[in-house]
């Protein structure tokens, strides 16, 4: 059973990207089956990164399970499915599969930092030293490589911030400290437009931008409510408006949040 080129390399790529992907082998193929077994796929939660498990209604399918596991809080990490192709899949040929689902970073405390100036230096400082996995997104090559060496942190430089939003999940805690409102709005609005959900989500800012930014998000289509789901300010309310303390009252709020969800959970 050999391993298709490229599979580790990009495995190890999305680990350290901090992001929750599964990883899907066919371990198992008896009679007419598109592929044979040791075959592998990667999947995040915009589809399809990587191989193939046979294409067309099966790789749907293995698509679908893979998605669902990484949507759902309660799933198991590891799963393994047998599917007879003709009855399970609804494809004519008669073959069996065995698929072995296994999810990374999953349910791991992720917090995606958009915005790599200041503020968002002596957070991610912060952030480093807790048990999450940190994301930081920003345009700016030369600040992003201002941020500390650590195997906690992946930098993601991007022109568009806001084409980062599809790998955002539910489970994910968002922050945003971009350069300032107009680059803040649009990753906002795209969350938003996109139906995300974040456990946390959270613009620095005041009440006055607050205001101006819910008023500028109903004025481009979004519902009142949808638009009013987030925190500005940020932060317990401790401290000076020094960088560091800035960060110290957003990564102390982002626990208090985390611990707070963990109650309901084992409720």
């Amino acid at each position: 059973m050999s391993t298709p080129h490229g599979f580790i390399e990009k495995l190890a790529e999305l680990s350290k990207g901090g992001g929750p992907f599964v990883a899907v082998t066919m371990v198992d193929a008896v009679g007419s089956t598109p592929q044979d077994a040791g075959t592998k796929m990667l999947v995040d939660a915009t589809g399809l990164v990587f191989g193939t498990v046979g294409g067309g209604r099966i790789e749907n399918q293995a698509l679908e399970f893979a998605q669902r596991m990484l949507r759902e809080k309660d799933s198991p990490s590891t799963r393994l499915v047998d599917w007879n192709l003709q009855r399970d899949v609804g494809m004519t040929c008669g073959g069996e599969v065995k698929l072995y689902f296994e999810a990374y970073n999953h349910r791991t405390w992720r917090i995606v930092v958009f915005g790599a100036g200041h503020v968002a230096q002596a957070l991610v400082r912060c952030l480093v030293d807790l048990e999450c996995q940190v994301v930081c997104v920003d345009p700016r090559q030369d600040w992003l490589i201002r941020l500390p060496q650590s195997g906690k942190l992946h930098r993601v430089q991007l022109e568009n911030m806001p084409e980062y939003v599809p790998q955002l999940t539910d489970d994910d805690f968002v922050v945003c400290m971009t350069m300032g409102h107009r680059t803040d709005r649009p990753i906002l609005e795209e969350i938003f437009r996109q139906g995300r959900r974040p456990a946390y989500l959270g613009v620095i800012g005041s009440e006055a931008k607050r205001k101006v930014m819910i008023r500028e998000l109903t004025e481009s289509g979004i519902g009142h409510e949808t638009a009013e789901a987030f925190r500005c300010p940020i932060g317990l309310r401790l401290g000076t408006n020094q960088p560091g303390e800035i960060a110290v009252s957003i990564a102390a709020e982002l626990i208090q949040v985390r611990d707070a969800l963990g109650a309901k959970t084992h409720a």
